[in-house]
């Protein structure tokens, strides 16, 4: 399946399979799957094997799970519609004790492109922005009922946006008589709160405040950190748990944020003597894979082995 089927090409896809290294036989989790895309692929390597399929988006989820059963026909492939903070408990009640794990921080492409899901602007659509549509807050809800200053907050916090009071009184002003309900009507906004700098900026000016209200809406980081703990607890634990002796765990992040959990965490893992990394330094895409896919320019994959005890 080429990646114009499946609707999201996998980023760093050589490097996730060269640092998990998947053998035949192996357990596998991919606790952000989307579309199946590395599930796929570390899949076909371990067939038969044993591969546990988490998501938040439960239409991508199903397929990914039918994706990943043609890849690796002989293996037994499973699929949870969850988050990755609670991986522990799903993985110990689905009985997996996982040799390899990767979580890929990235929206997926069909996501993006979607316009009815709110998380871009280049097509008008509700503000949205759920990874569970199952959820109950919407960005909308978020730039309803936050008063101004957590507005502000939140754009500087998540979107590390410079100019996020300016873009809080812009929204806060415009609220007051009429809804902001849209993604061109909230991108438009943003526009007019930079002014002329907008005619600088590198991205487009509402780039910054739609990751951080993503960030929010799904509670990102907080899901992020949780499943760091997970890991390290597991990590910390003598013997396999729901993380085999030989596990390997990889992680795509896709901004400094992220990349700043996954790399204190992991660094915590490797003083400790726990774990090594598999790479000295962060693997990032390669010049080709980005003028393939412009979307792995700011991907980082970190990953570390067990070392057993």
């Amino acid at each position: 399946m080429n990646p114009s089927e499946s609707g999201h090409e996998p980023v760093l896809l050589a490097e996730v399979l060269a640092s998990l290294s998947p053998q035949r036989g192996q357990s596998f989790i991919d606790a952000t799957a989307g579309r199946g895309g590395h599930a796929s692929a570390i899949a076909a390597a371990l067939n038969p094997g044993r591969v546990l399929l988490l998501d938040r988006d439960a239409a991508n989820l199903q397929f990914a799970l039918a994706r990943v059963r043609a890849a690796a026909p002989e293996s037994r492939v499973d699929a949870i519609h969850g988050d990755f903070r609670s991986i522990s408990e799903i993985a110990q009640k689905q009985g997996i004790s996982a040799d390899l794990v990767l979580a890929d921080l990235g929206v997926s492409s069909n996501q993006l492109d979607q316009a009815q899901r709110g998380f871009g602007f280049r097509h008008d659509g509700p503000l949205d922005m759920r990874l569970d549509q199952s959820a109950v807050y919407t960005a909308a809800d978020l730039i309803r009922e936050l008063c101004e200053s957590d507005i502000a907050d939140l754009i500087y916090n998540f979107g590390e946006d410079p100019f996020a009071r300016l873009i809080a009184r812009k929204v806060a002003q415009t609220r007051t008589h009429e809804p902001i309900l849209t993604t061109a009507h909230l991108a438009r906004l943003v526009r007019e709160a930079y002014g002329s700098r907008a005619r600088a900026s590198r991205l487009h000016p509402a780039t910054r405040t739609f990751m951080a209200l993503r960030i929010a809406v799904n509670d990102e980081l907080r899901a992020l950190e949780e499943f760091l703990k997970s890991v390290a607890a597991a990590f910390r634990t003598t013997g396999a748990g729901w993380l085999s002796r030989s596990a390997r765990v990889a992680v795509i992040s896709f901004h400094s944020l992220e990349d700043r959990q996954v790399k204190r965490s992991f660094a915590t893992l490797v003083d400790e003597g726990l774990v090594a990394r598999v790479a000295r330094k962060p693997q990032v895409a390669s010049d080709s894979e980005v003028a393939r896919n412009s979307r792995s320019r700011s991907a980082k994959l970190r990953s570390v082995s067990r070392i057993d005890r």
